[in-house]
């Protein structure tokens, strides 16, 4: 019997799946097939692709402080490969909606029977839309308009294909297209707000944020969505204050925080912020305005907000101008545990300025460094402040080298008695502290105080080393060295030292046992005379001390004065620097941007003296000639770009003489202006070429000195000290060794066509013997020139060369030649020292 029933049934199952085929266009085909891609594949699928946005928006941190994008989506700039998906989730719901179309589409004779496929389509477009894969997306929404345009989704479909338009750039595109669908569709709400929220992002994109009101005013009211409401009128409230239009903003923000809860909370917070910053402190009772933040930094709900809570609270001290609090309210805001990267790099900004402001660099410089550190290397401000930070490097630089400096000559220059008294003071201190914390059980912390050695401490505070990171704070050094020694215990510095048996002592007990080991009577740190024995009293220390010192007062009055403005401070170091009776060098062009600091600063008095002094003093002076206004001969009308290429037109054809004179003129007439560095650098090349090293290097250092932070003043300096020395040293090599040897003719300053007639005779002859050498006419100083030959192996063929030259009556040159290597050439031009080699070797 059950045999008899088992047949039938087993018929009936065959039949109805040989009849589910999707070539048969059969009412049980049509609803099998669409009930399978329905609740099974596009059911998976939908469900990887809201898992795969959910991850957007936990990954997407927005940017309250600029306008916000309607959609959540962090574009991805890196390129990515064929075939390759950024996120899983989105390649699954892929994956589910192509298996969707490949098992259950039947499209028969032209025409789809399956209903479900164009929610297949759609869900592919979507997937391939949020992992960015932006024209691929725009194929599948086309694909649903071309072949399915009786589809209930087919609104919903080309809502989307302008979406993907706008993120392809086809900004005008696709407000062309959503104006028409808006017009002549007759969408359901979602879709509407779907539509104007859309074409409000595409006008965001091409900066018509006016354009973009409306439309964002009308998605805001039609979405069924309160997340997406909030955000809508957020950003609403964000384009009316682009416009100054403060009363529409505040309406706006007012609607996101009568959602309350219904929407995230992190909008209310942020409507809250924007109002306060909204707030007319002119007009309107700022203490209502305290009284509301302070409201929300009481409410625990508020608790995840706190660092925008506190950084509006900063903002309202700020403009009560109550800088103190203002600057305690950023720094808790920067302590708040869940601060975000950009509020943070606004905070810190905000502090380097008031540092910066207040005049104090060095602290501002370190707030800058956490700015940058900070914020998107992409932003437009993040160049600006990065230079302003570079320019604050030559302070920290000279400020810590002048107040190390000084305290060491300080305490150098102190009697032995003084010097000893001066450090049992601080050792008495410091045994007093150790015993403290040891006793108070606080050893790690004696001990990463006190573990380095002796080192002589300054009279006066100085930082710590130039740094852009964990090192440059002292607090986090000692903070890292406690830490270390709870971890690690004391450790030898040696290879391998974490898997080496080189601890001298592990965890906290042992710790103490070793401070319980140190004697102080007999421990060098604490004894005084550690001290004193490191402080320098050879001549030589003391003295480069002493014009390391000088020079960076010098450095920090001229950068004090032309960057900065701070006159003040320019002058403090620049009378100092004149106080400590420094280098020749320095004084003259000390005491003229001393002048200029007066000047900027309305001291007429000391203005008049200084400039009394330098006329009367150094009357041939250039400086004095600035303070004169000497007129310029140099034709006006000629822009200092186009005198500058005619003047290096002259150095290039060796015309040094004249290069000399011509940018002398000239730094005259254009003082001041940006070009008279370069025309410096160049009269000091020109100097070199004509006068020798020991000219050269008084050209440079003036140059150096006159226009310190100035890339030709960098540039001299750094000639000065690296490249002068090594032609200093520079002595004749022996020239038996040498492989390269030419024949000099020296001529008067007279004497120029008889040069140019021995030049074309030696051109001669070598055409007509057949030499493969060459000649030149160089320079030598303003009296001496050379007909040189190039190109002889050694002394011997040079002279055998001048002997032919001599003897030959084609030719006849009978004026007496000098023989000379290629080496040592070289360095009778640098050093004019051509009598030295003449006494040397002939």
């Amino acid at each position: 019997m059950n045999r008899f029933i088992r047949i039938p049934f087993l018929i009936i199952i065959v039949s109805i799946i040989f009849s589910c085929s999707r070539k048969k266009d059969t009412f049980l085909s049509r609803n099998w097939h669409a009930v399978t891609t329905e609740y099974n594949t596009l059911y998976n699928g939908d469900l990887a692709l809201d898992q795969g946005r959910q991850e957007l928006n936990q990954n997407y941190a927005d940017n309250y402080w600029d306008i916000l994008p309607v959609e959540r989506m962090q574009i991805d700039q890196n390129i990515i490969l064929p075939d390759s998906i950024r996120n899983q989730n989105f390649g699954r719901a892929e994956e589910k909606a192509v298996k969707a179309i490949q098992r259950h589409s039947m499209l028969i004779e032209g025409k789809e029977h399956n209903p479900q496929v164009d929610e297949a389509y759609l869900l592919l477009g979507k997937a391939r839309y949020f992992d960015q894969r932006f024209v691929p997306a725009l194929e599948a929404f086309n694909y649903i308009l071309h072949k399915y345009p009786a589809s209930d989704n087919i609104n919903y479909a080309q809502i989307w294909r302008e979406k993907t338009n706008m993120r392809l750039d086809n900004n005008r595109l696709a407000i062309k297209n959503l104006k028409r669908i808006i017009e002549n569709y007759n969408l359901e709400e979602q879709d509407l707000a779907d539509a104007n929220a859309t074409l409000a992002q595409a006008y965001i994109k091409l900066e018509h944020q006016d354009s973009a009101i409306a439309p964002l005013q009308t998605a805001a009211e039609y979405t069924k969505k309160n997340e997406e409401k909030g955000r809508y009128y957020f950003i609403l409230g964000q384009l009316h204050n682009f416009l100054d239009q403060t009363g529409r903003a505040n309406a706006a923000f007012d609607e996101v925080i009568a959602l309350n809860r219904k929407s995230p909370r992190i909008y209310m917070i942020n409507s809250y912020v924007q109002k306060a910053r909204n707030f007319d402190y002119d007009s309107e009772n700022s203490a209502a305005l305290r009284e509301l933040l302070t409201e929300l930094e009481e409410d625990r709900e508020n608790r995840p907000f706190l660092d925008k809570i506190y950084f509006q609270i900063g903002e309202y001290y700020s403009r009560l101008d109550s800088t103190d609090l203002a600057v305690e309210y950023y720094n808790k805001s920067l302590s708040s545990p869940r601060s975000d990267i950009y509020l943070k790099s606004i905070n810190y900004e905000i502090l380097a300025n008031i540092n910066f402001d207040n005049g104090e660099y060095r602290e501002a410089s370190l707030y800058f460094d956490s700015t940058l550190a900070t914020m998107s290397p992409q932003l437009r401000e993040f160049r600006s402040i990065k230079k302003k930070r570079d320019n604050l490097e030559d302070i920290i630089q000279y400020e810590e080298i002048a107040e190390e400096n000084d305290s060491i000559l300080r305490i150098a220059n102190l009697s032995e008695e003084d010097q000893i008294a001066y450090f049992t003071t601080y050792t008495n201190d410091l045994k007093a502290a150790y015993t403290e914390e040891v006793l108070a059980g606080r050893n790690d912390l004696a001990l990463s105080r006190n573990n380095f050695g002796p080192s002589v401490p300054m009279a006066v505070n100085t930082a710590g080393p130039v740094s852009n990171f964990y090192f440059y704070n002292e607090s986090r050094v000692a903070n890292g060295a406690r830490e270390f020694l709870r971890n690690w215990g004391r450790r030898e510095l040696s290879d391998n030292w974490r898997w080496g048996d080189n601890t001298i002592s592990t965890g906290a007990e042992q710790v103490q046992n070793q401070f319980l080991e140190i004697d102080i009577a007999t421990d060098p740190r604490f004894d005084a005379m550690s001290y004193v024995s490191q402080i320098p009293s050879d001549p030589y220390t003391l003295d480069s001390l002493t014009r390391d010192r000088d020079f960076a007062y010098y450095q920090l009055g001229i950068i004090y004065n032309e960057k900065y403005g701070e006159y003040d401070l320019a002058s403090a170091r620049l009378e100092a620097l004149l106080e400590n009776t420094p280098e020749e060098r320095l004084i003259l062009p000390a005491k003229y941007n001393l002048y200029k600091a007066y000047q900027a600063s309305n001291r007429s008095q000391e203005m008049e003296i200084i400039k009394q002094d330098i006329l009367q003093n150094y009357p041939e002076s250039r400086y004095a000639a600035y303070l004169q206004n000497l007129e310029s001969s140099v034709e006006n009308g000629n822009s200092p770009d186009a005198v500058y290429d005619e003047v290096y037109k002259m150095f290039e054809a060796e015309e040094y003489a004249e290069v000399i004179d011509k940018t002398t003129a000239l730094a005259t007439q254009f003082t001041g202006d940006e070009i008279v560095p370069k025309l410096e650098l160049l009269k000091a090349m020109a100097i070199g070429r004509l006068h020798g090293l020991a000219d050269y290097k008084k050209a440079l250092n003036q140059l150096a000195l006159t226009y310190p932070q100035t890339e030709e003043g960098k540039k001299a300096q750094d000639i000065y000290n690296r490249a002068i020395p090594q032609l200093e040293s520079l002595t004749f090599a022996d020239e038996n060794k040498q492989s390269r040897f030419k024949l000099l003719y020296a001529f008067g300053a007279n004497e120029e066509e008889e040069m140019a007639k021995l030049k074309e005779k030696i051109d001669q002859a070598l055409t007509d013997l057949d030499y493969d050498l060459s000649t030149s006419t160089d320079i030598y100083n303003p009296d001496i020139s050379f007909v040189a030959v190039h190109g002889l192996r050694s002394r011997e063929v040079s002279l055998g060369f001048a002997e032919l030259l001599q003897i030959n009556k084609d030719y006849q040159v009978l004026r007496e030649p000098i023989t000379i290597s290629q080496e040592n050439y070289r360095i009778i031009q640098i050093q004019k020292n051509l009598q030295s080699y003449l006494n040397k070797f002939d």
